[in-house]
């Protein structure tokens, strides 16, 4: 594959087109014979579905620029091709089914292989490894995270419970509330175009806007809090700067940042509540309060569950918040971004970084767990 891209950018640009145009068509020719053409009926067809068979996995293998000492490795492609034809008893009769399954299942697999299982192993190994990442110390890593003082593992813990405490339940709120507010008001449609208007901003941009908000100055004041207090003759205050405060204004980031989501969902599914429920409990005389409180609520739970896991999920991973305003300074490291700070040090401390990481992937567990679990009763 690298060979040909080489080959390729010698080529004048006008030449590269029309090979660019052909090696795409070649590449949907091959998708429609593996779909289309192969699972027909025939004895040809049953050939050149063997063929496909073990001639697909080697030619991946090839495109993905093994050196020739990995003849092994092609072997193997050819043999698993091979066995999944011959697995496929219904393949003589012109089916390949299981090849055709084969061939839709494989790239997800193959990516989640890759991009998630492999990762997910190196990291919880590395996790009781020494930042050298070859001498085996146990569960030392972890107990660095309950006995690190300062801006290391503790509060960084105890910062990251604080967001997923706070954060969630006020994104989630303030959606449900929006969502009741603008399904009565006129301009509906532009009314939650400005509020969901916020998830279009990346959490770096929302950063960046309000730590220009609770920016502090010896002199003028250009943030706007400071210029509100020095306009009511008061003294402007270092925000970010003020522990425990500063670790509430940074949560505000990110609840204007999700509020909107939270509104957009919400909304959808009280729109889905049947329209028989508020009518009849307004005939039997039921206050607008207790209509939320009996029939809007339990109503739409399962929606509000999930809203709330992912912004919870969402808080655990927090990391940019905190590297754009503050750097993890005066105590507001958390832990997505205490991860990232341990393997930037020099040298790298590559066990305490991946300690940090199975510890998240430990406290998000449950969260999937629950809404997994909530997702099964609907069902």
């Amino acid at each position: 594959m690298q060979a040909f891209f080489s080959w390729l950018s010698g080529l004048p640009q006008l030449a590269q087109i029309p090979i660019v145009i052909l090696a795409f068509l070649l590449v949907v020719g091959l998708i429609i014979l593996l779909i289309d053409v192969a699972p027909r009926p025939g004895k040809a067809y049953t050939w050149l579905r063997l063929a496909l068979a073990v001639g697909v996995p080697v030619g991946v293998l090839a495109l993905l620029g093994l050196e020739r000492g990995a003849a092994p490795v092609f072997l193997l492609g050819a043999l698993l091709g091979g066995g999944l034809f011959l697995l496929d008893a219904r393949s003589a009769k012109g089916h390949g089914r299981l090849i055709q399954l084969a061939l839709f299942v494989s790239p997800a697999l193959l990516l989640l292989l890759v991009g998630l299982v492999w990762p997910t192993v190196r990291t919880i190994v590395s996790a009781f490894l020494d930042k050298t990442g070859t001498t085996f110390v146990g569960l030392d890593n972890f107990v660095w995270i309950f006995k690190s003082g300062g801006s290391g593992g503790l509060t960084s813990l105890v910062n990251t419970i604080i967001w997923v405490l706070i954060a969630p339940i006020a994104a989630t709120a303030i959606g449900l509330v929006y969502a009741l507010w603008v399904d009565r008001s006129r301009g509906e449609k532009i009314l939650k175009l400005l509020i969901f208007m916020p998830m279009a901003i990346s959490l770096v941009g929302a950063s960046i806007i309000f730590k220009f908000l609770y920016d502090y100055r010896q002199g003028n004041q250009i943030g706007l809090l400071n210029q509100v207090m020095v306009s009511l003759g008061l003294t402007p205050v270092n925000w970010l700067q003020s522990y425990p405060l500063n670790m509430f204004l940074l949560i505000i980031i990110l609840v204007w940042a999700q509020a909107g989501f939270a509104m957009v969902i919400l909304s959808a599914a009280i729109k889905g509540i049947p329209t028989e429920l508020p009518e009849a409990a307004q005939i039997d005389g039921a206050t607008a309060a207790k209509q939320f409180f009996y029939i809007t609520i339990p109503t739409i739970r399962p929606t509000i569950v999930v809203v709330w896991i992912t912004i919870s999920i969402t808080s655990l991973k927090v990391y940019d918040i905190i590297a754009v305003t503050t750097a993890g300074f005066n105590n507001t490291s958390v832990l997505g971004y205490e991860m990232v700070r341990q393997f930037s040090l020099f040298p790298p401390q590559s066990g305490h970084s991946a300690a940090l990481a199975v510890l998240i992937f430990v406290l998000v567990i449950p969260f999937i767990a629950y809404n997994a679990r909530s997702l099964g009763r609907q069902a």
